[in-house]
Protein backbone atom coordinates (compact mmCIF):
# COMPACT_ATOMS: atom_id res chain seq x y z
CA UNK A 1 0.00 0.00 0.00
CA UNK A 2 1.94 3.41 -0.91
CA UNK A 3 2.87 5.80 1.96
CA UNK A 4 0.00 8.61 1.60
CA UNK A 5 -3.23 5.65 1.04
CA UNK A 6 -1.93 4.21 4.65
CA UNK A 7 -1.02 7.96 6.00
CA UNK A 8 -5.18 8.35 4.57
CA UNK A 9 -6.67 4.90 6.24
CA UNK A 10 -4.89 6.13 9.50
CA UNK A 11 -5.95 9.96 9.69
CA UNK A 12 -9.23 8.41 9.06
CA UNK A 13 -9.82 5.84 11.59
CA UNK A 14 -10.17 8.37 14.16
CA UNK A 15 -12.95 9.68 12.55
CA UNK A 16 -14.69 6.54 11.49
CA UNK A 17 -14.63 5.69 14.87
CA UNK A 18 -16.43 9.03 16.31
CA UNK A 19 -19.01 8.26 13.38
CA UNK A 20 -19.21 4.73 14.95
CA UNK A 21 -20.15 5.74 18.49
CA UNK A 22 -22.39 8.56 17.33
CA UNK A 23 -24.57 6.45 15.30
CA UNK A 24 -24.72 4.33 18.30
CA UNK A 25 -25.53 6.92 20.60
CA UNK A 26 -28.39 8.08 18.70
CA UNK A 27 -29.57 5.31 18.20
CA UNK A 28 -29.60 3.95 21.81
CA UNK A 29 -31.40 8.10 22.49
CA UNK A 30 -33.98 6.60 20.42
CA UNK A 31 -34.88 4.05 22.00
CA UNK A 32 -34.48 6.06 25.51
CA UNK A 33 -37.11 8.17 23.89
CA UNK A 34 -39.62 5.28 23.26
CA UNK A 35 -38.44 3.66 26.63
CA UNK A 36 -40.01 6.67 27.70
CA UNK A 37 -43.34 6.67 25.79
CA UNK A 38 -43.71 3.21 27.01
CA UNK A 39 -43.84 4.10 31.15
CA UNK A 40 -46.20 6.87 30.08
CA UNK A 41 -48.52 4.32 28.39
CA UNK A 42 -48.37 2.26 31.58
CA UNK A 43 -49.07 4.18 33.54
CA UNK A 44 -52.39 5.17 31.53
CA UNK A 45 -53.38 1.85 31.33
CA UNK A 46 -52.89 1.54 35.15
CA UNK A 47 -54.82 4.56 36.01
CA UNK A 48 -57.51 3.46 33.57
CA UNK A 49 -57.73 -0.13 35.14
CA UNK A 50 -57.29 -1.18 30.90
CA UNK A 51 -54.00 -3.44 32.13
CA UNK A 52 -56.14 -6.55 32.87
CA UNK A 53 -58.36 -6.56 29.50
CA UNK A 54 -56.16 -8.99 27.80
CA UNK A 55 -56.03 -12.18 29.26
CA UNK A 56 -53.51 -13.94 26.84
CA UNK A 57 -50.18 -13.79 26.78
CA UNK A 58 -49.15 -14.22 23.11
CA UNK A 59 -45.65 -12.49 22.49
CA UNK A 60 -45.73 -12.74 18.56
CA UNK A 61 -49.58 -13.35 17.68
CA UNK A 62 -50.60 -11.27 20.09
CA UNK A 63 -49.11 -8.22 18.00
CA UNK A 64 -52.92 -8.38 15.77
CA UNK A 65 -55.81 -6.89 17.06
CA UNK A 66 -59.20 -8.80 16.96
CA UNK A 67 -60.76 -8.59 13.68
CA UNK A 68 -63.68 -10.33 13.62
CA UNK A 69 -66.98 -9.55 16.02
CA UNK A 70 -66.33 -13.39 17.02
CA UNK A 71 -62.53 -13.03 18.47
CA UNK A 72 -63.64 -9.36 20.24
CA UNK A 73 -66.88 -11.75 22.11
CA UNK A 74 -64.34 -14.76 22.76
CA UNK A 75 -61.66 -12.60 24.71
CA UNK A 76 -64.48 -10.42 26.02
CA UNK A 77 -66.19 -13.99 27.93
CA UNK A 78 -62.40 -14.40 28.97
CA UNK A 79 -62.41 -10.98 30.93
CA UNK A 80 -66.03 -11.87 31.93
CA UNK A 81 -63.92 -14.20 34.26
CA UNK A 82 -61.57 -12.02 36.37
CA UNK A 83 -62.61 -10.22 39.42
CA UNK A 84 -62.33 -6.62 38.10
CA UNK A 85 -65.02 -7.43 35.56
CA UNK A 86 -67.14 -8.91 38.41
CA UNK A 87 -66.96 -6.32 41.05
CA UNK A 88 -65.81 -3.38 39.04
CA UNK A 89 -66.94 -3.15 35.34
CA UNK A 90 -69.87 -5.50 35.09
CA UNK A 91 -72.35 -4.19 32.30
CA UNK A 92 -69.96 -2.13 31.25
CA UNK A 93 -71.15 -3.97 27.44
CA UNK A 94 -68.57 -4.88 24.71
CA UNK A 95 -68.00 -0.95 23.59
CA UNK A 96 -67.11 -0.72 27.14
CA UNK A 97 -64.28 -3.43 26.64
CA UNK A 98 -63.03 -2.23 23.37
CA UNK A 99 -62.28 0.89 25.32
CA UNK A 100 -60.13 -0.54 27.91
CA UNK A 101 -58.43 -3.48 25.37
CA UNK A 102 -57.28 -0.83 22.56
CA UNK A 103 -55.10 1.16 25.55
CA UNK A 104 -53.56 -2.31 26.60
CA UNK A 105 -53.18 -3.34 23.40
CA UNK A 106 -51.32 -0.22 22.09
CA UNK A 107 -49.21 -0.60 25.31
CA UNK A 108 -48.14 -4.31 24.77
CA UNK A 109 -47.73 -3.35 20.56
CA UNK A 110 -45.01 -0.25 21.50
CA UNK A 111 -42.67 -2.77 23.83
CA UNK A 112 -42.40 -5.16 21.25
CA UNK A 113 -41.93 -2.18 18.82
CA UNK A 114 -39.39 -1.71 21.11
CA UNK A 115 -37.70 -4.96 20.90
CA UNK A 116 -37.82 -4.81 17.23
CA UNK A 117 -35.67 -1.13 17.24
CA UNK A 118 -33.13 -2.77 19.89
CA UNK A 119 -32.60 -5.77 18.27
CA UNK A 120 -32.70 -4.93 14.17
CA UNK A 121 -30.07 -2.00 14.42
CA UNK A 122 -27.96 -3.55 16.99
CA UNK A 123 -27.24 -6.79 14.40
CA UNK A 124 -26.66 -4.08 11.58
CA UNK A 125 -24.47 -1.75 13.71
CA UNK A 126 -22.49 -4.95 15.14
CA UNK A 127 -22.30 -6.29 11.01
CA UNK A 128 -21.43 -2.88 9.78
CA UNK A 129 -18.32 -2.87 12.83
CA UNK A 130 -19.80 -0.13 14.59
CA UNK A 131 -19.73 -1.47 17.66
CA UNK A 132 -16.65 -2.00 20.00
CA UNK A 133 -15.66 -5.16 21.36
CA UNK A 134 -16.12 -4.19 25.08
CA UNK A 135 -19.47 -2.47 24.39
CA UNK A 136 -21.23 -5.08 22.47
CA UNK A 137 -21.83 -7.48 25.70
CA UNK A 138 -23.31 -4.14 27.48
CA UNK A 139 -25.97 -4.18 24.34
CA UNK A 140 -26.78 -8.33 24.54
CA UNK A 141 -27.51 -7.78 28.14
CA UNK A 142 -29.72 -4.43 27.42
CA UNK A 143 -31.96 -6.65 25.37
CA UNK A 144 -32.12 -9.47 27.52
CA UNK A 145 -32.90 -6.87 30.52
CA UNK A 146 -36.17 -5.64 27.92
CA UNK A 147 -37.18 -9.69 27.36
CA UNK A 148 -37.18 -9.89 31.19
CA UNK A 149 -39.23 -6.62 31.23
CA UNK A 150 -41.86 -8.17 29.02
CA UNK A 151 -42.11 -11.05 30.91
CA UNK A 152 -42.17 -9.41 34.17
CA UNK A 153 -44.93 -7.34 32.80
CA UNK A 154 -47.04 -10.37 32.10
CA UNK A 155 -46.27 -11.50 35.66
CA UNK A 156 -47.67 -7.98 37.05
CA UNK A 157 -50.80 -8.63 34.99
CA UNK A 158 -51.49 -11.71 36.36
CA UNK A 159 -51.41 -11.08 39.71
CA UNK A 160 -54.96 -9.05 38.86
CA UNK A 161 -56.36 -12.44 38.07
CA UNK A 162 -56.40 -13.76 41.62
CA UNK A 163 -59.98 -14.33 43.62
CA UNK A 164 -61.16 -10.68 44.76
CA UNK A 165 -58.57 -9.24 43.17
CA UNK A 166 -59.41 -6.03 40.94
CA UNK A 167 -56.25 -4.56 40.20
CA UNK A 168 -52.68 -5.69 40.08
CA UNK A 169 -49.73 -6.39 43.22
CA UNK A 170 -48.08 -3.59 43.93
CA UNK A 171 -44.87 -5.58 44.81
CA UNK A 172 -45.35 -6.59 41.04
CA UNK A 173 -46.30 -2.88 40.00
CA UNK A 174 -42.60 -1.55 41.32
CA UNK A 175 -40.71 -4.06 40.14
CA UNK A 176 -42.18 -3.56 36.80
CA UNK A 177 -41.52 0.20 36.96
CA UNK A 178 -37.92 -0.19 38.46
CA UNK A 179 -37.26 -2.59 35.96
CA UNK A 180 -38.16 -0.10 33.06
CA UNK A 181 -36.37 2.88 34.70
CA UNK A 182 -33.33 0.51 35.19
CA UNK A 183 -33.31 -0.19 31.09
CA UNK A 184 -33.98 3.40 30.54
CA UNK A 185 -31.12 4.43 32.76
CA UNK A 186 -28.54 2.18 31.40
CA UNK A 187 -29.19 3.07 27.95
CA UNK A 188 -29.23 7.12 28.61
CA UNK A 189 -26.11 6.29 30.65
CA UNK A 190 -24.29 4.20 28.10
CA UNK A 191 -25.19 6.90 25.12
CA UNK A 192 -23.65 9.93 27.12
CA UNK A 193 -21.05 7.93 27.59
CA UNK A 194 -20.18 7.18 23.64
CA UNK A 195 -20.89 10.87 22.90
CA UNK A 196 -18.10 13.60 23.55
CA UNK A 197 -17.28 14.60 26.93
CA UNK A 198 -17.99 17.77 28.32
CA UNK A 199 -14.87 20.29 28.06
CA UNK A 200 -15.10 21.72 31.39
CA UNK A 201 -14.24 19.95 34.37
CA UNK A 202 -16.63 20.33 36.78
CA UNK A 203 -16.30 21.70 40.27
CA UNK A 204 -14.62 19.22 43.26
CA UNK A 205 -17.66 17.34 44.91
CA UNK A 206 -20.35 18.29 42.51
CA UNK A 207 -20.03 14.69 41.55
CA UNK A 208 -21.02 12.76 44.51
CA UNK A 209 -23.50 15.20 45.74
CA UNK A 210 -25.23 14.77 42.04
CA UNK A 211 -24.96 11.18 42.67
CA UNK A 212 -26.62 11.06 46.03
CA UNK A 213 -29.81 13.81 44.59
CA UNK A 214 -29.64 11.15 41.54
CA UNK A 215 -30.09 8.43 44.16
CA UNK A 216 -33.27 10.48 45.88
CA UNK A 217 -34.80 10.64 42.53
CA UNK A 218 -34.95 6.64 42.20
CA UNK A 219 -36.05 6.19 45.17
CA UNK A 220 -38.80 8.81 45.02
CA UNK A 221 -40.05 6.94 42.05
CA UNK A 222 -39.83 3.58 43.48
CA UNK A 223 -41.77 5.38 46.47
CA UNK A 224 -44.69 6.73 44.11
CA UNK A 225 -44.93 3.63 42.35
CA UNK A 226 -46.13 1.67 45.77
CA UNK A 227 -48.26 5.02 46.03
CA UNK A 228 -49.67 4.37 42.70
CA UNK A 229 -50.22 0.62 43.65
CA UNK A 230 -51.52 0.76 46.73
CA UNK A 231 -53.94 3.96 45.29
CA UNK A 232 -52.66 5.71 47.70
CA UNK A 233 -53.22 8.98 46.14
CA UNK A 234 -56.80 8.74 46.70
CA UNK A 235 -56.53 9.44 50.66
CA UNK A 236 -55.44 12.19 52.50
CA UNK A 237 -55.71 15.03 50.02
CA UNK A 238 -54.13 17.92 51.67
CA UNK A 239 -50.77 19.54 51.22
CA UNK A 240 -48.54 19.73 53.60
CA UNK A 241 -50.64 18.08 56.33
CA UNK A 242 -51.94 14.54 56.10
CA UNK A 243 -54.89 13.97 58.43
CA UNK A 244 -54.26 17.34 59.94
CA UNK A 245 -50.90 16.55 60.76
CA UNK A 246 -47.25 16.45 59.92
CA UNK A 247 -47.25 12.50 60.19
CA UNK A 248 -50.21 10.84 59.79
CA UNK A 249 -52.01 9.06 62.35
CA UNK A 250 -51.34 5.03 62.06
CA UNK A 251 -47.93 5.43 60.21
CA UNK A 252 -46.55 2.36 62.08
CA UNK A 253 -50.00 0.36 62.63
CA UNK A 254 -49.23 -2.99 60.50
CA UNK A 255 -46.41 -5.21 62.26
CA UNK A 256 -44.01 -6.30 61.43
CA UNK A 257 -42.81 -2.32 60.88
CA UNK A 258 -41.33 -3.06 57.60
CA UNK A 259 -44.56 -3.95 56.40
CA UNK A 260 -45.73 0.52 56.66
CA UNK A 261 -42.90 0.96 54.42
CA UNK A 262 -45.34 -0.70 51.51
CA UNK A 263 -48.45 -1.70 52.69
CA UNK A 264 -49.45 0.92 54.73
CA UNK A 265 -51.45 3.68 52.84
CA UNK A 266 -50.39 6.41 55.38
CA UNK A 267 -46.77 5.31 55.40
CA UNK A 268 -46.35 5.13 51.72
CA UNK A 269 -47.41 8.42 51.05
CA UNK A 270 -45.88 10.36 53.63
CA UNK A 271 -42.17 8.70 52.72
CA UNK A 272 -43.21 9.21 49.11
CA UNK A 273 -43.72 13.39 50.53
CA UNK A 274 -40.64 13.02 52.38
CA UNK A 275 -38.39 12.02 49.29
CA UNK A 276 -39.51 13.89 47.25
CA UNK A 277 -39.44 16.98 49.28
CA UNK A 278 -35.89 16.02 50.09
CA UNK A 279 -34.89 15.70 46.55
CA UNK A 280 -36.78 19.14 45.92
CA UNK A 281 -34.27 20.02 48.46
CA UNK A 282 -31.48 18.71 47.17
CA UNK A 283 -31.42 19.44 43.62
CA UNK A 284 -32.07 23.12 45.17
CA UNK A 285 -28.82 22.73 47.43
CA UNK A 286 -26.42 21.26 44.43
CA UNK A 287 -27.81 24.01 41.93
CA UNK A 288 -27.21 26.84 44.38
CA UNK A 289 -23.75 25.47 45.50
CA UNK A 290 -22.04 24.53 42.22
CA UNK A 291 -24.07 27.12 39.90
CA UNK A 292 -20.98 29.90 39.73
CA UNK A 293 -18.34 27.62 39.63
CA UNK A 294 -20.17 25.14 37.18
CA UNK A 295 -19.78 26.07 33.18
CA UNK A 296 -20.71 25.04 30.22
CA UNK A 297 -22.78 21.43 30.13
CA UNK A 298 -23.11 21.10 33.63
CA UNK A 299 -24.46 24.90 34.64
CA UNK A 300 -27.15 23.55 32.42
CA UNK A 301 -27.46 20.41 33.39
CA UNK A 302 -27.99 21.80 36.25
CA UNK A 303 -30.78 24.36 35.44
CA UNK A 304 -32.55 21.77 33.96
CA UNK A 305 -33.03 19.87 37.03
CA UNK A 306 -33.80 22.19 39.09
CA UNK A 307 -37.13 23.46 36.93
CA UNK A 308 -37.49 19.37 36.53
CA UNK A 309 -37.64 18.67 40.02
CA UNK A 310 -39.95 21.87 40.96
CA UNK A 311 -42.46 20.78 37.67
CA UNK A 312 -42.57 17.46 39.24
CA UNK A 313 -43.16 18.73 42.56
CA UNK A 314 -45.75 21.21 42.04
CA UNK A 315 -47.57 18.31 39.34
CA UNK A 316 -47.59 15.94 42.69
CA UNK A 317 -49.00 18.49 44.74
CA UNK A 318 -51.81 19.48 42.03
CA UNK A 319 -52.43 15.15 41.49
CA UNK A 320 -53.05 14.99 45.35
CA UNK A 321 -55.01 18.01 45.80
CA UNK A 322 -57.43 17.08 42.31
CA UNK A 323 -58.08 13.55 43.55
CA UNK A 324 -55.35 11.77 41.20
CA UNK A 325 -57.41 12.61 37.96
CA UNK A 326 -55.93 10.30 34.80
CA UNK A 327 -54.70 13.53 33.02
CA UNK A 328 -52.51 14.78 35.66
CA UNK A 329 -51.56 11.65 36.75
CA UNK A 330 -49.79 10.68 33.70
CA UNK A 331 -47.98 13.73 33.27
CA UNK A 332 -47.02 13.41 36.31
CA UNK A 333 -45.32 10.16 35.99
CA UNK A 334 -43.51 11.16 32.39
CA UNK A 335 -42.14 14.33 33.93
CA UNK A 336 -40.76 11.57 36.81
CA UNK A 337 -38.27 10.43 34.07
CA UNK A 338 -37.59 13.75 32.90
CA UNK A 339 -36.55 14.62 36.72
CA UNK A 340 -34.43 11.26 36.39
CA UNK A 341 -32.83 12.19 32.59
CA UNK A 342 -31.90 15.36 33.96
CA UNK A 343 -30.19 14.04 37.34
CA UNK A 344 -28.26 11.41 34.62
CA UNK A 345 -26.81 14.23 32.32
CA UNK A 346 -25.93 16.51 35.05
CA UNK A 347 -24.20 13.18 36.88
CA UNK A 348 -22.32 12.84 33.78
CA UNK A 349 -21.43 16.60 32.89
CA UNK A 350 -19.92 16.53 36.49
CA UNK A 351 -16.69 15.62 34.66
CA UNK A 352 -13.80 15.98 37.78
CA UNK A 353 -10.51 15.97 36.67
CA UNK A 354 -8.35 12.67 37.05
CA UNK A 355 -4.95 12.05 38.37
Amino acid sequence: MPFDTRLASLTDAPDREARNRRAVAIWLLVLCGMTWVMVVLGGATRLTGSGLSIMEWAPLTGALPPVSEAEWRRLFALYQRIPQYELVNKGFGLEGFKAIFWLEWTHRLWGRLIGVVFLVPLAWLAWRGAIGRRLLPRLLGLFLLGGLQGAVGWFMVASGFFPESTAVSAYRLVVHLALALALYAAMLWTALQLLPPPREVAPAGARVWLACVAGLVALTIVAGGFVAGLHAGLDYNTFPLMGGQVVPEGYASLSPWLRNLTENIAAVQFDHRLLASLTLLGALAVALRYWGPARGRLRGALGALVLCVLLQYGLGIATLLLVVPVHLAVTHQAVAVAVLTAALVALHAAREERA
